[in-house]
């Protein structure tokens, strides 16, 4: 059964988010983190770690739930990052070892 992501992305703890959907969360996380697009707003900032996640299964819950998230203002992005990853860690950062 195919897993649908919404994921935050950033550059640093408190620093620039960037909120997603993807079908495919590993493929996408290394696009990001290898700068596929280099002229996207994710590489050109360096946001390339993931700091919160949440599985769904269907395309449209995921995207539901991007859309509901990108229209919070940072305030609520950031406590919904710490209510989980408060260190802000890379949550892939050992996916790709």
């Amino acid at each position: 059964m195919k897993q649908f992501s919404t994921y935050i992305l950033s550059n640093r703890p408190w620093g620039r988010l960037y909120v997603g959907v993807t079908s495919n969360l590993l493929g996408r996380l290394y696009k990001h983190k290898n700068k596929v697009y280099p002229k996207s707003y994710t590489a050109s900032c360096g946001i390339d770690k993931l700091v919160w996640y949440e599985l769904h299964d269907n395309i449209w819950s995921a995207i539901q739930r991007e859309k509901q998230i990108k229209n919070w203002n940072r305030d609520w992005k950031i406590n919904l990052i710490e209510e989980e990853n408060p260190e802000w860690k890379d949550l892939s950062a050992e996916w790709f070892d």
